[in-house]
This record gives structure tokens, sequence and C-alpha cells, in this order.
């Protein structure tokens, strides 16, 4: 078990991708908190975990929230005494809306979960990672913040801002033992992609498991030698196929 004795921490754990990261870190042999704003699904992964004969607990909170976020983090140290891996995979998206579109709460909205909530909970896990002189974080970008698209431009300036946040980061924690990388997706198979493109799945997307690979290389020892990069996963749906995902305005 690449995993066996580490503490994970998974945000937007209980769904797509999150719920994958959740489910294959378990069976990696690592102690997960299942984190979401949704209590009921986040105990459902929990379930399964404790079904498969691994550990894991549930946590609701908003990682907009810099007081949910302290209480993450005071909650997973109370049941596990450290934290050894973070995984900022919680991110909220819109339909197609254009600039002139977009209100100012739909983009604060987007800018707080994705961008803020990245920085809230790195600045909760990290003092703890120092202390103990190692960690592994993960953070999440996506295709969308290496390429600009018409009616994306909060998701995607926000994603965009984490690659340089991420290299940051990783230069300010690394003499601590700390590594921190982004995965950057490209289009995978998740309500959050139903629920903006209306229900149309591109034929490339890819299964969220097929990310969760990727974050257990970057949790385990074997990415020892990697920090401060952004690696693209964007799978058959790489823009140097000739295929990228559907950001067409909705008729």
């Amino acid at each position: 078990m690449r995993l066996a004795n580490k503490v994970a921490i998974v945000t937007g754990g209980s769904r797509g991708i999150g719920r994958a990261i959740s489910l294959s870190f378990a069976r990696e042999g690592a102690r997960v908190a299942v984190v979401s704003r949704n209590k009921k699904l986040c105990d459902e992964v929990v379930t399964r975990i404790l079904k498969e004969g691994g550990e894991a607990i549930s946590i609701q909170a908003d990682v907009a929230s810099e007081a949910d976020v302290v209480k993450m983090v005071e909650q997973t140290k109370g049941k596990y005494q450290h934290i050894d891996i973070l995984v900022n995979n919680a991110a909220v998206n819109l339909p197609y809306r254009t600039v002139a579109e977009l209100t100012l709460d739909e983009w604060n909205q987007i800018i707080g979960v994705n961008l803020t909530g990245t920085f809230l909970c790195c600045h909760a896990v990290v003092p703890q990672m120092i202390a103990q002189r190692s960690g592994r974080i993960i953070n999440f970008s996506s295709l969308g913040g290496r390429i600009a698209a018409a009616g994306r431009a909060p998701y995607r300036s926000s994603k965009a801002a984490i690659i340089n946040f991420n290299g940051c980061l990783a230069a300010e924690v690394k003499e601590f033992g700390i590594n921190v990388n982004t995965i950057c997706p490209g289009a995978v198979e998740t309500d959050m992609l139903s629920e903006i493109t209306g229900g149309e799945i591109p034929k490339h997307a890819m299964p969220p498991e097929e990310i969760a690979k990727v974050a257990i290389f970057l949790a385990s020892d074997e990415s020892s030698a990697i920090t401060g990069t952004a690696i693209d996963a964007f799978g058959p749906g790489n823009p140097l196929f000739g295929v990228s995902p559907s950001v067409r305005r909705p008729k």
C-alpha cells in the first residue's frame, strides 16, 4: 500500500474526482477526511470506505469559509493527530456566461471556492506540515487553467491563478520537506461537467478514477522528486489531438 499510515484531507471529496480520490487513497492505506458541503454524500463515501476495510471520517465544511476550514483541520487532527496529505479538489463552476452577463456574486462565488478556498486550506494545513517537516499538497487546476475560452472567465481565471499559487507555495515550503503540485485534468465524467453543459458529456471525457491515479502518485513517495509543477492530465481530450471540451453557448 503506497499511502499506508498517511492521513489525507480531500476537499470536495463526496462526488466526482474527489470521491474517486477518497476511495482510492483509502484503498492505498490512507486514513481519509472526506470533506464536502453535503454531509449526506460525505457519509455515503465514508460508509463505502469502511465497508471496504478502510478508515475515514466525514466532515461538513465550506472551503470558502475560514471558520469551516479551521474546524476541518481541527477535526482531522483531533481524530488522527497529524495531516500528511491535503487535496484541494473542491470547486464550483457555472454554465456558459459572458463577462457582460456575469454578476459580481457569481464571480465571487467561483473565486471564493476555487481560489480562496485553496489558499485557506493550505494556510491552515501548512503549519502542521512544517512542524512535522513533511507533507504532500495536491491542488487542482484544469485544462481550463491553461487555455482561455468564451463563457468561462471566472472558472478559468481561478484555475489559472491556482497554477501560479502552487509554484509560490512550493518555493516557500520545499525546505521543510513539503511537496506541492497541481493536477490539470481535461474533461472528466462528473456531475459538475454535466451541470454546466446541460447534460452533454464529451465522448473523450475520462472516468474520475483516471485522475485519482495521478493523485495517488503525487501523494506517494514515488513522486519525491516532483514539486512546484502543474501536471496536465488531459487524456484523450488533449487539444494536441484536435479536441477540446464543449464551451458553446447553450441554445
